[in-house]
């Protein structure tokens, strides 16, 4: 079996920044294990498998079926990967559609392009506040004595949220180095998949990002993702509050970097925006 397969760096301009993905266009369903054995086989953060509906072929079909998988388990959303999917279907297979509908676990997801841009139709999530005691060596884990202003927990996403102090620098951000080990053990309830670090951003300075964040997810095989867009559709909802504004953009402080465009509409959805790259176009043999 060929499988045709790509590697996008989503939500940049230039390749071998953003978030790297690997993309592969399925004809038909794949047994269950092979999914996780070419995740595995990629190794990267997510790795998305479109696959054909209605017996459309990727150039003129509007609806995929679409999974991501980590090197180490299915997860029910990801967005770099449903940007970087969106990308090979419009940059690659030059598919005529304005626009697209991938059927996730997550519901259906629409994506359409605007000048350079990709613009995905997402959930917001809306996160909780978290007692900070109940958690507080995973805290120091994460962020060591860097003060904390505000934490918060998304139940529809697992993923924690811990906003450090307006004091805070960004160099107190790119700084951070917390160990695989240390999250693990300090979190083994599965109720936490993944810790979102946020600082407020400099929006009077160009590029003007209102603010800043690194996302860890060891638990699903990933100490740090470079760019997550699933992690954004907590942190519009947390940081519009704070803000006041309903249009944002946001830089993932990675050592790869990214910047997301973000816009919570008057339906209460979310639209995350971002560019792709694709650097790698090849042929998997199974």
């Amino acid at each position: 079996m060929e499988i045709p397969i790509f590697t996008v760096d989503a939500f940049t301009n230039v390749p071998f920044k953003g978030n790297p993905a690997a993309v592969c266009l399925i004809e038909n369903e794949l047994r269950d294990h092979l999914y996780q054995s070419i995740a595995a086989e990629m190794n990267l953060s997510q790795t998305a498998f479109i696959t054909r509906r209605n017996s459309m072929d990727f150039s003129s079909g509007t609806k995929f079926g679409l999974r991501w998988f980590s090197p180490t388990t299915e997860v029910p959303l990801c967005g770099h990967a449903t940007l970087a999917s969106a990308a090979v279907l419009f940059y690659m297979k030059k598919n005529v559609n304005p626009v697209l509908v991938f059927e996730t676990l997550s519901g259906e997801l629409y994506v359409r392009q605007h000048e350079e841009s990709l613009i995905m139709d997402f959930p917001l999530n809306k996160p909780n506040p978290q007692d900070q005691h109940e958690i507080k060596d995973l805290l120091k884990a994460v962020v060591g004595d860097a003060p904390i202003q505000d934490v918060c927990c998304s139940p529809s996403t697992r993923n924690l949220m811990i906003c450090l102090a307006d004091t805070c620098d960004r160099s107190e951000l790119t700084s951070l180095k917390p160990e695989a080990e240390a999250l693990l053990k300090n979190e083994s309830t599965a109720k936490i998949k993944g810790v979102i670090v946020t600082m407020k951003g400099a929006p009077t300075a160009q590029p003007g990002y209102d603010f800043y964040s690194r996302y860890f997810a060891p638990w699903v095989g990933v100490l740090e993702d470079p760019v997550c867009g699933s992690a954004h559709t907590v942190l519009a909802a947390y940081w519009s509050e704070k803000l006041n504004k309903k249009k944002m953009l946001a830089y993932q402080c990675s050592s790869r970097g990214g910047e997301l465009g973000l816009e919570i509409r008057d339906d209460g959805r979310l639209n995350i925006s971002g560019r792709a790259q694709i650097v790698l176009q090849g042929t998997l043999k199974i």
